[in-house]
């Protein structure tokens, strides 16, 4: 989107004298950058009063790839899956298409209306796959045995804190059987499974019980 804008403003810079702008295509290109901007916080924004600030994850869709790779490591594995902050409902479909019960936590409405409507269009079973408007963050996942998350904080520092923070809900929460895939940030102190991809794309797949088995180990770790 700001690549989008900034665009915007250089074709506008070599269309219009920089001496005194025509005030009606003035007045267009405003109305543009109000109305693409008033799209962005509709997908971006909405629920973000209801979440602590350093818990708060704006809206970034995984890549084909990232979802692929999810894919790949949740081969084998079957029952329920929860996907925190479900976004448009990728994962949750691709994840439903090979017969995993899902459920996406979105806080976003628009994004949940958005994949409910596309799972009505696409006539996916709403026991395969549903969408609900709730905060992950105070819900309880141990009916779940596998998560994925892919938190992509706006400010940088927060990244570790959101991934450690969700990583001691999850060792109180999930059963020992219980997979969690993490897209791009890994959690800062869990021994790796397995791991599909490079860069941006890279996946982590940890297994809950040889988490708390390494964390055992570890002085002072709460496990």
């Amino acid at each position: 989107m700001e690549d989008t804008i900034e665009v915007i403003l250089q074709d506008h810079a070599r269309v219009l004298p920089t001496s005194r702008p025509h005030p009606v295509l003035s007045a267009c290109v405003g109305a543009l950058l109000t109305g693409m901007y008033g799209v962005w916080s509709m997908f971006v924004m909405p629920g973000f009063r209801k979440v602590p600030f350093n818990l708060k994850v704006p809206y970034l869709p995984s890549s084909k790839d990232q979802t692929l790779n999810i894919m790949k490591l949740l081969e084998g594995r079957t029952g329920r899956l929860a996907d925190l902050g479900s976004g448009d409902g990728r994962v949750v479909f691709a994840a439903s298409s090979v017969g995993f019960q899902c459920t996406g936590f979105e806080i976003n409405g628009v994004l949940v209306a958005y994949a409910r409507s596309k799972a009505r269009w696409k006539g996916v079973p709403s026991g395969q796959a549903t969408f609900v408007k709730k905060d992950f963050w105070k819900t309880d996942l141990s009916v779940y045995n596998n998560v994925t998350a892919f938190l992509a904080p706006g400010v940088p520092p927060l990244i570790g804190s959101q991934m450690g923070v969700l990583g001691e809900k999850l060792l109180k929460e999930l059963p020992d059987g219980a997979r969690v895939i993490a897209c791009r940030f890994p959690f800062p102190s869990w021994p790796q499974q397995l791991s599909v991809g490079s860069g941006l794309d890279q996946t982590f797949a940890y297994d809950i019980s040889s988490v708390r088995s390494h964390l055992r180990k570890v002085p002072n770790a709460e496990v």
